[in-house]
């Protein structure tokens, strides 16, 4: 009789008996019981003697292969400037969010230029993916489709193709191969045929694409294993309530890791978003007090996004605080530092904060236009419509400088703002904008006009 061992399906982890919760990364329900691989012992096979291989140094330069560029420019900045021949790529997101669609627009836009592209579908048929293709205007790409799930019939296909440049697995988590007992979608077969394909990526020189699921935490269904075995991790976000998609890069070997593409969800697909400043800001008719434009930085490209804060009489004896969009400790340090450093005492009201336009915002440079939202509405205030802000508060309440100064307040002078409140330090000058050094918070609730309050 076979033994079995019981695998966690979120982390891996091997467990002697069933349990409800895994004791190394703490989830419900993720164990389940799987074939255990045959130990080491005098019964397994012996291991053969290995081959001696060359070892260089490194000066060794190989000559950097051309990129295959997709014709989705957002796709191709994310990747880094388009695929790498061999390489292996990652997308994770949401149901819904549009990673079949974004994928599949990126498949045709390179086919019609010329490429070999293959989509093989383990969760659609072939009619509705031929039906989504009709709603996008994409049934005249000469892309080659499929529908399987075994992995042996996948990869005797792509080797009848004669190596295709793009392959798209769509989703991985739906891939099975005969090798093993375990069911589908388990973390064995998850980690078996992701090897499998990227082993033959590597060695075909076909640029390979999964589709990866993503658990209720956010991240991608699955064992760690996958991320490394891949070149590059992408997720796709979006807020259901949002026309806008992020596509942002979590590990990209070959380009930076904190890139982001912006598209737009239509009725023919997904559309590229050239100017995503502007589409985040909106219409910003309204003199209501609580908003600050914030000019940040994504991976390589400036942007700028409004930042809404509400300041509330309490209706209950604990204050309330809600956040969309930022991080929930980031608005209790700087609701602190107000009070403590400048005296304004925010912490015992109802407090709102909002970044327009489903956006998510990690950078710390983002803290002064927070502050000066949360200030603006405390003290019923309007702040001027032609200012941008950033820069980073500190504990002690001092303004501390953020990076590529020149690259925000240039994008800021496209998009019509005159005046920029920065920190002390920055010394960049730019034509058509007025810099507002401000030290510490004392002299933000001053620029505010809260000072008297």
């Amino acid at each position: 009789m076979a033994k079995t061992s019981f695998v966690c399906q979120s982390c891996g982890a091997v467990h002697s008996k069933w349990s409800g919760k895994c004791d190394a990364c703490g989830g419900w329900n993720t164990i389940s019981e799987e074939a255990a691989p045959a130990p080491l012992g005098s019964n397994a096979l012996k291991r053969q003697k290995g081959r001696v291989f060359a070892l260089e140094d490194l000066k060794t330069e190989d000559k950097e292969p051309a990129r295959r560029i997709t014709g989705i420019h957002e796709f191709d900045r994310v990747c880094g400037g388009g695929l790498v021949p061999g390489c292996a790529l990652l997308v994770g997101g949401d149901p819904g969010v549009g990673k079949s669609t974004i994928i599949l627009q990126a498949l045709a836009s390179f086919a019609r230029a010329g490429g070999s592209a293959i989509y093989i579908s383990g969760e659609e048929s072939m009619a509705q993916v031929r039906s989504r293709a009709s709603r996008m205007g994409l049934s005249d790409s000469p892309v080659a489709l499929g529908s399987a799930t075994c992995v042996e019939d996948i990869l005797a296909t792509l080797e009848k193709a004669k190596s295709p440049s793009v392959i798209a697995i769509d989703s991985i988590q739906t891939l099975w191969t005969g090798a093993l007992e375990a069911a589908p979608g388990t973390v064995a077969q998850v980690r078996t045929s992701s090897f499998d394909l990227v082993r033959f990526a590597k060695s075909s020189g076909s640029s390979l694409i999964l589709v990866g699921h993503v658990t209720k935490d956010g991240q991608i269904a699955g064992p760690k294993a996958v991320e490394h075995l891949v070149d590059a991790v992408l997720y796709f976000e979006g807020e259901r309530g949002h026309q806008f998609r992020i596509l942002r890069a979590v590990k990209n070997r070959f380009g930076p890791t904190d890139e982001i593409g912006v598209f737009e969800m239509t009725g023919k697909g997904l559309a590229e978003v050239a100017n995503p400043s502007a589409l985040f800001l909106g219409d910003r008719n309204s003199a209501s007090p609580g908003t600050a434009v914030f000019a940040g930085i994504e991976g390589t490209r400036p942007l700028l996004v409004e930042v809404q804060a509400l300041v509330a009489q309490p209706g209950y004896g604990t204050p309330r605080r809600a956040v969309v969009g930022w991080d929930t400790g980031r608005l209790a340090m700087i609701l602190a530092v107000l009070d403590s450093r400048g005296g304004v005492g925010v912490s015992a009201q109802d407090v709102y904060l909002n970044i327009a336009g489903g956006l998510k915002v990690g950078e710390p440079a983002a803290d002064l236009a927070s502050a000066a939202a949360l200030i603006s509405s405390f003290a019923g205030i309007a702040l001027p419509k032609d200012t941008v802000f950033f820069g980073e508060i500190s504990l002690t309440g001092d303004i501390r400088p953020a990076p590529q100064p020149e690259l925000r307040l240039k994008e800021a002078v496209k998009l019509g703002f005159t005046t920029a409140v920065v920190p002390k330090d920055t010394k960049t000058e730019v034509a058509g904008m007025t810099l507002k050094p401000v030290k510490d918070v004392g002299d933000l609730i001053a620029f505010c006009g809260a000072g008297e309050r």
